[in-house]
This record gives structure tokens, sequence and C-alpha cells, in this order.
């Protein structure tokens, strides 16, 4: 948690320099109280930023999102918001916690790991996975391009049979 104080602190500027609006998932309430204060308070001066958005999956897991998604589906079908029958993909996506991005395109998973370690799970569905054994901290601009050129030559099916 020091760590992540001390980028909020420092990275402020930056943030507010290049237009980047900070955003979180996950859940955050669990978030020690210094550490919430100063995440809202960052995310609170950011908020009118409109170029980039800067998203951190904090206290964060995918089955996680997909069981709060339900019980705020229930909620609202025990208060009579909705009927079982309304349940459909596009209304799940709707309570997900990202529900106002898109899904990702695309998925680098660093350390030649291949899985996807409760991340996004109902996000990914269709997203297209580049697996580098290039660790994280030396994961630089050739790897990144290296990844966007293998992503180009693939073919998005989204599921569909040719």
């Amino acid at each position: 948690m020091k760590l992540l104080k001390r980028f909020l602190k420092g990275e402020l500027q930056e943030m507010q320099e290049n237009g980047i609006r900070l955003e979180t998932i996950g859940r955050t309430q669990k978030l020690p109280a210094d550490t919430r204060k100063i995440l809202l308070e960052t995310i609170e001066k950011t908020a009118s930023n409109k170029d980039m958005v800067l998203t951190l999956a904090l206290s964060y897991g995918g089955r996680q999102e997909i069981a709060d998604a339900i019980k705020k589906i229930a909620t609202r079908i025990e208060d009579g918001g909705i009927s079982a029958n309304d349940i459909s993909e596009q209304l799940i996506s709707k309570f997900m916690y990202m529900s106002d991005m898109p899904d990702p395109d695309l998925l680098i998973r660093t350390s030649g790991e291949y899985r996807v370690s409760n991340f996004l799970l109902w996000q990914i569905a269709y997203t297209e996975i580049y697996v580098t054994p290039t660790l994280w901290p030396d994961f630089g601009k050739e790897e990144y391009l290296a990844a966007i050129q293998d992503f180009q030559k693939r073919e998005r099916r989204f599921g569909a049979c040719i």
C-alpha cells in the first residue's frame, strides 16, 4: 500500500498534465483508510480529464467481480426492478465493474504465464492473448510493438465458426 500511495502522490501532476483520468475496479472499500483517502482524492482531482483513462485493479478478482454483479442483479430482482427473464449477457455486462468500457481486444501476459490469473474473466471471453517470456519490469516499447504486430495478424471471429 505504501507503493500505491507513493504512486498516487508522485504521478498526480503527470496525470493532470497529460489529461489522464484515474479509475479503479475492485473492492476498494477493503483498502486501508489512509490509502483509500488518497486514492479517492486522486480520482476526484482527475475526474474531468478526458484524454486517457488509467484503470487500476485494486483488491480485485474476476470471480469476485462476477459474484458482485450477481448480487446486484439479485437485489434488483428482489426490489422488482427486473425479472429473472430479463437476465442476459448484456444485462450482466451492465453490472460488471467496467460496464462503461469496451471489452479488451488484447491481453498481454508477461513472464511466460499461460493463465489469466482471475483477471477480467467475463470481459476477456473474446480477447486475443499474447504471451511473452519477458518479465513485466523488462517489458518495454519493443516488446509492446511486437505484441501489437502479432495482434494485427490475427483473424478475429468473436466466437463465430467459419
